[in-house]
Formats: C-alpha cells, structure tokens, sequence
C-alpha cells in the first residue's frame, strides 16, 4: 500500500533523510519511532506530498506522489503534528470546507455526520473550535483525515498533549480505524506505539536503524537480559554475593515480596546467560532461589539499545575511515 524506496532529502548541507526505504503492507498499523530531530516529520512530509524527495521514490497504493500527487493524495488522510484547523469556524463550516476542497465524491451531509459518529465530535458539531478542549480539537484533525475515505491515514504525534484519558480515547480510536485503512503513527511515545501497531519502523538521524513486527522487535536488539529473582537468604550478603558474580552488570534489591523471600532484578553483561551461574552461587551459600522470571525489555529499553548500537556502527565506520 505504501513503498518508500531509497528516499533521502538534503536541506543545504544537512541531510535529515539518507537512503530510507520499508512498505507498509495494506490494513497494518505501522509505528514510526525516531528521537527528536531523527526525520520522522519529513519523512512524513514526503509520504504526504507536501515535500519532495531529493532522491528516491514514494508510492502511495503504487502511484508516485512526486508524479501524479492528486491521484495519490485522494488515497491519503494526513492529521500533522499541528492540527491544520480553523478556529474562528464551527466544526460543521470546517469539516464542509474541508469535504469542499477534497472535491469529496460522497454525499455531503451523511458522510461529514458518519465521520463525526465515528470519532465522537457529533455533540460538539455546530460549536466554534477555538472553544473546544484540546482533545476535541483533535479530534476534529483526525475527522478531517477521514474525509473522502481514504485508504491511507497519517498520524504525527497524534496524542501530544492531551491528558491521560484523551490519550487512551485516541489510541483506541487509532486501533478502531486500523480495521479499514492502513495508518502510519508518527510518535516518539513508545508505550503508545507497544499498545497500538503491528509493526514498528525506527530511524535515527534519517537513516533505518530497525523494521521489525512489535512483538519480534526484542530479537532485533544483541544485550544483556533482565530477571526477576526470588530469594530466601539474608538481604545483604546476597546482594554482596550477586554485585560480585561474573556476568552481572546490575543487581537491585526489590524488597520483601513474600513472606520469606526478597525479589532482586538482575540484568546481565551483553550476551551471557548468568542463570546457571545464579543456581550455583546461590545453592553453595545455602540460599533457595524460589523465582526466576526473565523481565522482558520494554520498548524504551530497545529503543536506546537500537539508538546506541547505531551510533557504535557509525563511530566505528568514521575510525575505520581515517
């Protein structure tokens, strides 16, 4: 559905895109993930047709936006970080002008009140925006998205700035609209991302540093592992026994989590598998280890994982260059 092929885009000197490319297959919710400043609204942009791309292609349900950009942009519904709305309109004036513009080929009125059914703006439909909440407002930029339904819908940073329960509302919208079109979220939220997408797409200073399924993205990632472990024994001396233990590179006393024992998170070097180790330790010292969990790493913890192994691989190519 969509196809980004060897895009890069250069600003004078400063490349925010180098040779970008992954799909997103039709009716998958794809999470695109970068840091600040990684080119995640470019990118974006470039999807969208409101930037061309230095070089490199951008194919929207197999047209190019750069060649015939009407076409394309029908297909696509775009929510930018800003909400693109008019404040001094009603919502019924802004979502009319905007069904106006699109050249809409639905019936007016029924489609616009659908929309609105949709995403829960028909109470607030004939008030001004300036004076609804920031979730609302929001709301309408999605509805806007939606106008003339389109197969395709861009989301950047949807959620900024809302409270708590707008953010579940929202993401829940997201996951409900992801049953009958295909969405790119923008966010550099990751809980957002792990709660909504299939698969997950992460940049870094405009270049692919991962493409992985949400579920799978941990296999991407070489390093250390946490667990969780129960121990009976005196609190000090294991602490002291497992900060002294080869292979582990962090040792937190969780407290008395039952009636006998006291729960540690461990985390191990890089590639080493102390489990073993642990078990023997821990059985010399005359200590029963009544719980082992391994604690799977959060998207967080990828993320940075991700981030800083590519810094590596770039500091290393510059040191092998000179």
């Amino acid at each position: 559905m969509i196809e980004i092929l060897n895009v890069s885009k250069s600003f004078g000197n400063k490349k925010a895109v180098e040779d970008l490319s992954f799909n997103v297959i039709e009716g998958e919710i794809l999470g695109f993930l970068g840091p600040n400043g990684a080119g995640k609204s470019t990118t974006m942009n470039i999807i969208t047709g409101y930037l061309s791309a230095t070089t490199g292609t951008a194919k929207i349900d197999g047209i190019d936006i750069l060649e015939n950009p009407i076409e394309a942009k029908r297909r696509i519904g775009f929510l930018p970080e800003i909400p693109p709305l008019y404040p001094e309109m009603t919502v019924k004036e802004f979502l009319g002008f905007i069904y106006d513009l699109k050249e809409c080929r639905f019936p007016k009125e029924p489609h616009l009140r659908e929309i609105c059914e949709v995403v829960k703006i028909d109470d607030v439909y004939n008030r001004i925006i300036k004076n609804l909440s920031k979730g609302y407002r929001q709301r309408v930029g999605i509805a806007q998205a939606l106008i003339g339904n389109p197969k395709v819908l861009i989301f950047d940073e949807p959620t900024i700035g809302l409270d708590p329960r707008q953010i579940i509302e929202i993401r829940n919208l997201i996951k409900m609209l992801g049953k009958e079109h295909t969405v790119i979220l923008s966010t550099h939220i990751l809980p957002e991302v792990q709660a909504v997408c299939d698969r997950i797409v992460v940049i870094n200073q405009g270049k692919l540093v991962a493409n992985e399924k949400t579920e799978d993205l941990i296999l991407a990632v070489d390093g250390s592992r946490k667990l969780m472990a129960k121990i009976v024994g005196p609190e000090a001396d294991v602490l002291k026994m497992l900060k002294s233990t080869s292979g582990i590179r962090y040792v937190e006393s969780l407290g008395r989590r039952d009636t006998d024992s006291i729960s540690y998170m461990i985390e191990s070097e890089d590639k080493i598998d102390i489990r073993k180790t642990l078990f023997y330790n821990l059985s010399k010292n005359g200590w029963p280890l009544v719980g082992l969990e391994g604690m799977e790493l959060n998207l967080e913890d990828i993320f940075i994982r991700l981030i800083n192994k590519e810094k590596k691989g770039t500091e290393k190519k510059k040191r092998g260059a000179k």
